[in-house]
């Protein structure tokens, strides 16, 4: 039985990075501390916690901010008008989820 079900709320653990994390690349400094949604729940190893973008450190927000940026520019330049006028101003201006792939033991209850 999964500890956490879709739809849970979470927070990645405040802990030491080992070894471990670094070769297996699961777990990241700037994970720490960060609150979301389990969006999906594949297996203990692999849980996808979609991230509360206010949660976010500086550094990673930056980093979500230049690439939503991006992928508006991109979105505006390959979508021709037709289909732009479909679509709300709301949705134009869509934000990406920011999604991280966490194991199970990294977790607890937010």
């Amino acid at each position: 039985m999964a500890k956490f079900q879709e739809g849970e709320r979470v927070r990645i653990k405040v802990r030491p990075v080992t070894e471990e994390d670094r070769k297996v690349h699961m777990f990241f400094e700037h994970m720490q501390g960060l609150e979301g949604t389990v969006s999906n729940h594949y297996n203990k190893d692999e849980v996808a916690v979609e991230i509360d973008l206010d949660s976010l450190v500086d550094i990673p927000k930056d980093v979500h901010r230049i690439a939503t940026e991006r992928i508006r520019e991109k979105f505006n330049e390959n979508t021709n008008e037709e289909i732009k006028k479909l679509l709300t101003k709301d949705e134009q201006k869509f934000t990406p989820h920011y999604v991280l792939l966490v194991r199970e033991a990294d977790l607890e209850k937010a």
